[in-house]
């Protein structure tokens, strides 16, 4: 049984009727709005903290001087900045070469748990932050796409919306939406950001991080969990519902297998990092009840830096 469906207030989705399509499209409508505008506030907050990615390198784009050093090409001297100094300096250039991010967002059923009123579900947190860093992204005039979406990565002032609307498009059409990223082939040496409650078992992980790597691809794990999944607080008599059809589960006392559960859930997310590290990815964890901001500058954090790495 996965991780995910330990709650007593989990559901199993029931097969939609027309009018129950009309309902879910009337209410993909009503959310894509305070999606975009809560994607749009995080990325806002990020960018006014976001350091250390500038660096030089090809580009139109003055950036800063710099001191003459022997060896340094004589055609990069700026005659009018050295006139007005005893010393010789030369222009430096922003690095402006624009890098393919391809985001993976989990639509499965498992992501649909929340435990609380007050924290946002898995699969509205993991939402806002797949649209916020495509806001972020693409204005620093990265090309961001979908993973497994057949219109190829780009840029632009809209891409958040656009983005939206293919996530949502990709939720109705099927009822059986997969908790994995699909088979496909990415370009070398572009970047994935796969965001997911990643409870599947190790082996599917790996067969889908492997591909990836095997390609060139750098890649970044980020665990989207809710607080009662990373605690299992429940006591007493709980039936637990299955989300993904693992079937249910009826416990008289809960609190007895919560050491056992810890212990689990620990031994996954270490095996995700194994993963991840072996691949030469990184993982992070995110809880729904914490910040969405600082959750999305830790992702821009590790492009930057990966970036600067490996170029």
């Amino acid at each position: 049984m996965a991780l995910s469906v330990l709650s007593n207030l989990a559901h199993e989705p029931a097969p939609l009727s027309a009018d129950g399509i009309k309902a879910g499209a009337a209410d993909v409508a009503q959310r894509l709005p305070a999606l975009l505008l809560a994607a749009e506030r995080i990325a806002a907050t990020v960018e006014q903290g976001v350091h250390g990615r500038r660096r030089t390198g090809p580009g139109e784009v003055f950036w800063q001087y710099r001191t003459y050093s022997p060896g340094d090409e004589l055609k990069r001297l700026d005659w009018r900045a050295s006139a007005k100094s005893d010393r010789l300096y030369l222009r430096q250039l922003e690095w402006s070469a624009s890098q393919s991010v391809y985001l993976w967002c989990d639509l499965s059923p498992s992501m649909q748990y929340g435990s609380r009123r007050d924290v946002p579900t898995k699969i509205e947190r993991a939402e806002i932050l797949t649209l916020a860093l495509a806001a972020v992204l693409s204005r620093a005039g990265e090309r961001v796409g979908l993973l497994g979406h057949p219109e190829p990565p780009s840029a632009g002032r809209n891409i958040a919306e656009r983005l939206a609307e293919r996530l949502f498009r990709s939720a109705r059409q099927s009822a059986d939406v997969p908790s994995l990223p699909p088979p496909v082939e990415l370009p070398s040496h572009a970047h994935a950001l796969l965001i997911s409650d990643f409870l599947s078992p190790l082996s599917d992980l790996q067969d889908v991080i492997g591909r990836l790597a095997h390609r060139g691809v750098h890649g970044h794990l980020l665990q989207v969990l809710d607080p009662a999944e990373m605690a299992m607080p429940f006591k007493g008599r709980v039936r637990f519902l299955g989300l993904e059809q693992e079937g249910d589960l009826l416990m008289s006392r809960a609190e007895h297998i919560r050491e056992q559960y810890l212990e689990r859930l620990e031994a996954h997310q270490q095996g995700l990092r194994d993963l991840a590290r072996h691949a030469g990815w990184s993982m992070t964890v995110h809880v729904t009840d914490q910040s969405a901001a600082g959750a999305l500058l830790g992702l821009y954090h590790w492009l930057a830096a990966d970036r600067r790495l490996r170029r």
